[in-house]
C-alpha cells in the first residue's frame, strides 16, 4: 500500500526550527531553542513554562505559545492561550499579534494574510524579529501559505539584521520559503540552497541545515547529493533526530522498509517522548508500512493523548489489517470529536469511502450492498478531486477487490541463483536501476509473479518516468489473474508514455499499441466507448496486429 500521510510543511523539511541561534538570550531561552530544532518538544516547553514563571513577559509567552504551532500536530487552543496572555502583558505586542495571525493562517482563514500584513505595517518594518516571525508564519503551513510575501519580509528581516549579525534562521527560513514555490526550476531550487549555504557558516548546530539540504536534493530528485547531505548532517551530530526522520524517508522512496525502520528506531531515540512527537512517530511508521511498529508507539500513548487525531491515525491502522469495521468506528469517532473541523481532510472522506468498499465486500443485500459502493465511490471522489495522495485511492480499491503483490508470496515463490544474486546486488545499492530491472525480468522469467510486481513498484519509484516498468507489472497481474490491477498498470504505461516527447513515443510504438489493446479487451463488457476508442488506436499504431484487428472489428459490428 503507497502511503504518503499528510503532513504539516515542517515534516517535509524535516526540522522545526523556529527561533534565533544568534541572539544574546539567556540559557534557558537557548535551550529551548535547541529543543525545538532537535524536535525535543516537551523538553522545549518546560523551558518555556520556567521562562513563563520566572517572568511573565509578552515575548516568554510568544516563545512558549509558538512552540505549541512549531510542534508536529499544531495545538491551536494552548497556543492561542498563551498569546493572549502575551497580549494581556503587552496590548501591542506584534509577536503575539503574529502568532494568533498564525492560528487563523494554518485553519485555511485567508484573511490571515492580510492581518499579518497589516501587523508588520504597525511595526513600520524596524523590528527584524517582528519581520522574521511574519515571513516565518507565512511559511509554516503546507497549504495555507504565501511564499512570495514570506521571501519579501524575510529579505527586510535580513537587512535589518546586518548590522548585530543575521541569525542563521533568518536564512534557513528563507530557503523554506523558496522551497514553496519549488517546481521544476532550477533557480528558484538554487535560490533556496543559497539561503542554506548562508546559514551554514551561523549555525550553531550544522546538522540542521544540512539536513535541510539534505531534504532540498531529495525534493529535487537529487538522490545522490540528498544522502551525502543527510550523512553529513548525522556524522555531524549523531544526536540531532530530524536527520534521521529526513533518512528515514530517503529509504522509504526507494522501497528499503528496514533501513526506514532503523532510521525511525533513531528518530524515536533522539526525539523525546511528547505525546505528539509520538503520534509523529506512529504515523511515520505507518507511512513505511510498519503497522506493527506504528500500533505499539500508538498504544503506547493512547491513553494520555488528549487529541482526537489518535483514533484517525489508528482507523488508517485498522483499515491496514483488514479490520473495516473498527476503522470506521475509530474514523467516525474523530470526525465527531475533534472540534476544529477544518482538520477534517479529503483523505479521510477518501478513507471513509475505501471503508465502505471493506464493508460492502462481505454484505449479503445486494441493495444495501450496491448502495454502499455508490457512497463509497463518492467519498473516494473528494479525496482524488482534491488531488490528496495520502493513499493511491484507486489501487487501494482494487486491492480491496481483488487483492495486490504479496512478499510473502514473492519469498515463497520460484527463485534460482541469478535472482538471489540480484536480491543481494539490489539490497547493497537500492539506486542500481539496472539490476532492479534485471531482478524485475527474472522474476519473471521464473514466473514469480508477486516477486516481480514488487521489484517494479520499486523500479517505479526510483524513475516514475521510465514506462515500462508499469507495462511490465500490468503483465505480471494479468499473469496473477488480476485484470483490475493489470487494467491499471496498462492504463499508467499509457498515460506515462502520451507525456513523453514524440520521438520517445514513437521507440515503443508497437508496446503501446498492446498497451491499448489490453486496455480495450478488458473494457469491451463494462466500456464499450473506451474499448472502441483503445481498440481503434491499438491498430492505428499497429495495423499488423492481428488481435486488435479482430476485436476492433467485432467491437464495430
Amino acid at each position: 500500500m503507497k502511503n504518503n500521510m499528510k503532513l504539516p510543511q515542517k515534516a517535509v523539511f524535516a526540522v522545526a526550527a523556529a527561533f534565533f541561534a544568534n541572539f544574546t538570550f539567556g540559557q534557558t531561552l537557548q535551550d529551548g531553542i535547541t529543543s525545538i530544532d532537535s524536535h525535543k518538544y516537551a523538553q522545549a516547553k518546560q523551558n518555556f513554562e520556567q521562562m513563563v514563571s520566572k517572568s511573565p513577559s509578552a515575548e516568554n509567552y510568544f516563545y512558549l505559545g509558538n512552540t505549541y504551532l512549531t510542534q508536529n500536530e499544531p495545538d491551536w487552543a494552548t497556543a492561542e492561550q498563551n498569546f493572549r496572555k502575551g497580549l494581556a502583558e503587552d496590548s501591542k505586542s506584534y509577536l503575539n499579534r503574529i502568532g494568533l495571525a498564525t492560528i487563523k493562517l494554518g485553519k485555511g482563514d485567508k484573511s490571515a494574510v492580510a492581518e499579518i500584513q497589516n501587523i508588520v505595517k504597525d511595526s513600520r518594518e524596524k523590528d527584524a524579529e517582528v519581520l522574521f516571525r511574519a515571513g516565518q508564519a507565512l511559511t509554516l503551513f503546507e497549504k495555507n501559505n504565501n511564499p512570495e510575501l514570506a521571501i519579501q519580509y524575510l529579505d527586510k528581516a535580513v537587512e535589518r539584521a546586518m548590522k548585530g549579525g543575521v541569525p542563521a534562521p533568518y536564512y534557513y527560513t528563507l530557503g523554506d520559503a523558496y522551497r514553496l514555490q519549488l517546481t521544476n526550476s532550477p533557480q528558484v531550487a538554487g535560490k533556496a540552497m543559497s539561503a542554506y549555504e548562508k546559514a551554514l557558516p551561523l549555525a550553531k548546530n550544522k546538522a540542521s541545515v544540512y539536513t535541510r539540504m539534505g531534504t532540498l536534493w531529495m525534493q529535487a530528485n537529487q538522490w545522490k547529493m540528498a544522502k551525502e547531505r543527510i550523512t553529513q548532517a548525522i556524522s555531524t551530530d549523531p544526536t540531532y533526530a530530524p536527520a534521521y526522520r529526513a533518512l528515514a524517508g530517503y529509504e522509504m522512496k526507494f522501497q528499503q522498509p528496514q533501513a526506514a525502520t532503523q532510521a525511525l528506531v533513531n528518530y524515536a531515540k533522539y526525539a523525546d517522548e511528547d505525546p505528539g512527537t509520538q503520534l509523529e512517530i506512529s504515523k511515520l511508521y505507518f507511512t513505511n508500512q510498519d503497522y506493527a511498529n506504528s500500533r505499539a508507539v500508538l498504544d503506547k500513548v493512547f491513553n494520555v493523548v488528549e487529541d482526537p487525531i489518535k483514533y484517525k491515525l489508528r482507523a488508517y491502522l485498522d483499515y491496514a489489517d483488514g479490520k473495516y469495521t473498527q476503522a470506521q468506528t475509530d474514523l467516525n469517532t474523530f470526525i465527531n470529536t475533534v472540534t476544529d473541523k477544518s482538520r477534517i481532510y479529503p483523505a479521510d472522506r477518501g478513507l471513509e469511502g475505501l471503508i465502505l468498499a471493506g464493508l460492502a465486500k462481505d454484505e449479503k443485500d445486494a441493495a444495501k450492498k450496491s448502495s454502499m459502493m455508490i457512497e463509497s465511490q463518492q467519498k473516494i471522489a473528494i479525496a482524488k478531486n482534491a488531488k490528496d495522495e495520502t493513499l493511491n485511492w484507486d489501487n487501494e480499491l482494487l486491492k480491496i477487490q481483488g487483492g495486490g503483490a504479496s512478499t510473502a508470496a514473492a519469498n515463497a515463490g520460484p527463485t534460482n541463483p541469478a535472482i538471489e544474486a540480484l536480491k543481494k546486488q539490489t539490497a547493497a545499492n537500492p539506486n542500481d536501476a539496472d539490476a532492479l530491472v534485471k531482478l524485475g525480468s527474472a522474476y519473471q522469467e521464473a514466473q514469480n509473479w508477486n516477486g516481480a510486481i514488487l521489484t517494479w513498484d520499486k523500479m517505479i519509484a526510483l524513475s516514475p518516468t521510465w514506462a515500462y516498468s508499469y507495462y511490465a507489472k500490468g503483465a505480471a497481474y494479468q499473469q496473477l489473474g488480476n485484470e483490475a490491477m493489470a487494467e491499471s498498470s496498462y492504463q499508467k504505461f499509457i498515460d506515462t508514455v502520451l507525456t513523453q516527447k514524440p520521438e520517445e513515443q514513437a521507440a515503443q510504438k508497437e508496446t503501446l499499441s498492446y498497451a491499448y489493446y489490453l486496455v480495450a479487451y478488458f473494457n469491451q463488457t463494462k466500456d464499450v466507448a473506451k474499448a472502441r476508442d483503445y481498440a481503434a488506436k491499438a491498430v492505428q499504431l499497429n495495423p499488423g496486429y492481428e488481435d486488435a484487428v479482430n476485436l476492433n472489428a467485432n467491437l464495430n459490428k
